[in-house]
């Protein structure tokens, strides 16, 4: 007897067990849900569209970034245009000389470059003051680069010392505030891994 009700209670369980199993996907609505990749709808190009650069010639470096991006471009960069290879920090201090490229309808992912100088400072009559290519096996002209120019001109190996022209031994620290008077080996020279010295002032001082 006790056997017989074993076997009734397993086949009632078998038979629940297989209703709630039932087959349910071809009888549902709904679909999966999709992450949404956030690729552009067909039909969108995905290109830059083109815009009008303004002529930021004689404006404060601020106000410049400020209008170009306001126009629609946002690839930005700066340079001293006296070739002195000094940063732009405060970009307040700084006043646009010369600008790449020119005004004009451009692509707006186009790099606007703002060739710069401080506010008490003029503008290089001949254009931007182009700094000089790195050094091969000669040792190139470096009188009136400034010393932080002369030093990436020159290998990254080379061992450079710099000394203050004047006698003062002044410590230089900041080395685009220095110009370079003399070197040694001299300009023409033959550069072969030979340690390099530097005479220098200060770009308010003369050599």
């Amino acid at each position: 007897m006790r056997t017989r009700t074993t076997a009734v209670i397993a086949t009632a369980l078998l038979l629940t067990s297989l209703s709630a199993c039932g087959p349910t996907g071809s009888s549902s609505s709904e679909k999966p849900t999709k992450n949404d990749t956030s690729a552009p709808a067909a039909g969108k190009g995905g290109g830059s569209e083109t815009a009008s650069l303004p002529d930021f010639v004689g404006k404060g470096l601020q106000s410049a970034q400020d209008e170009a991006q306001a126009a629609g471009f946002y690839a930005l960069a700066s340079h001293d245009s006296l070739g002195r290879g000094r940063m732009q920090v405060l970009d307040r201090h700084w006043k646009v000389c010369s600008q790449t490229p020119a005004p004009g309808s451009h692509s707006t992912d186009t790099k606007v470059d703002f060739g710069t100088v401080k506010l008490d400072e003029d503008c290089p009559a001949g254009g931007d003051q182009a700094e000089p290519e790195p050094a091969g096996k000669t040792m190139p002209n470096l009188k009136g680069k400034s010393v932080k120019v002369a030093r990436q001109t020159l290998d990254s190996s080379t061992s450079i010392a710099v000394h203050d022209s004047t006698g003062q031994d002044r410590i230089v620290i900041v080395e685009s505030n220095w110009q370079v008077c003399r070197t040694e080996p001299a300009a023409g020279a033959k550069l072969d891994g030979q340690p390099v010295t530097i005479d220098a002032v200060k770009f308010t001082e003369d050599c």
